[in-house]
């Protein structure tokens, strides 16, 4: 059985993310840090790993990014969550909640629910983990925003599902592993690499893909944790590395870099808008 390591308490988002990928057959390791998905799946105690690397409303997981960069696992796919907050507490109390626990982003993103409803919101380390704590510990009055399958995990009550503030909110995640993912047709190939500090370095760097009409979703630039002042650009583009127009962006490339790292070639996460069918990374642009 697939084996899958994942950061947080059973029944957090990533968790949902992991079974969204993988179906509900796959067992579930979870960890308490991002450091420890890649240990696992080092280690061999994991097959892979799903790491959360961008929000839609949040902005990129920096942590991620410099993970990606230090260690030598490769990207296998990617998972597009939708992430559906829910208003759960101890059966039967839902007319007495007063205070609402979760994690500081879940609550930020159900402000205007929690407003409405009078609720004081009470910072919790972790979704998952307000759900767990709850159950374990009850405390009349108290409700948590978690996942439905927290819910399920901890036998809580929903009281009301889909309680976020903004309806298009996407968690991008990684699904990481050992050697190189089986080559697919329409693949989405990320990378990270650095310039040299001259003018005009990342303009032809960039150009080597434009001349090949190769399409980029994705580019951010990072600081060098070793190198203050000094900065590395996480980029994603259409296609396979091995294709034969990005296999030449990727030569020519890396006689204009200081350094190039490539993370993987994979199958791009999409996502059903009405009947035509988009990629993940577009659905996030035109949010």
């Amino acid at each position: 059985m697939t084996i899958v390591a994942f950061q947080g308490e059973p029944g957090a988002y990533s968790e949902e993310a992991v079974r969204q990928h993988f179906g509900d057959q796959v067992e579930t390791l979870p960890c308490r840090a991002f450091e420890h998905i890649f240990e696992a799946v080092e280690a061999g105690r994991a097959d892979f790993g799903a790491v959360p690397v961008e929000n839609s409303a949040a902005g990129s997981i920096n942590k991620s990014y410099d993970l990606l960069l230090e260690h030598d696992l490769k990207v296998h796919g990617e998972i597009l969550l939708r992430v559906r907050h829910n208003l759960l507490t101890l059966p039967g109390q839902a007319h007495k909640i007063r205070e609402v626990r979760s994690h500081f982003q879940a609550l930020a993103q159900c402000e205007n629910f929690l407003n409405r409803h009078n609720y004081i919101a009470v910072p919790w380390y972790d979704t998952a983990g307000s759900a767990k704590d709850l159950a374990e510990n009850p405390v009349e009055g108290v409700g948590v925003i978690a996942s439905k399958l927290a819910a399920q995990h901890y036998n809580l009550e929903i009281v009301q599902e889909g309680i976020e503030d903004l309806r298009h909110n996407y968690t991008r995640f990684f699904v990481v592993g050992k050697g190189d993912a089986p080559r697919v047709e329409n693949a989405k190939t990320s990378l990270v690499f650095a310039v040299p500090n001259i003018a005009g370095s990342l303009y032809e760097a960039l150009g080597e893909f434009a001349r090949r009409h190769i399409n980029l979703t994705k580019l951010e630039s990072r600081p060098r944790r070793n190198r203050p002042w000094q900065y590395v650009f996480y980029l994603d583009f259409e296609g396979h590395w091995q294709d034969p127009n990005a296999g030449e962006a990727l030569l020519h490339l890396l006689n204009r870099a200081a350094f190039v790292k490539l993370l993987g070639s994979y199958p791009p996460a999409s996502l059903e808008n009405g009947e035509e069918e988009v990629t993940a990374q577009s659905q996030l642009l035109q949010i």
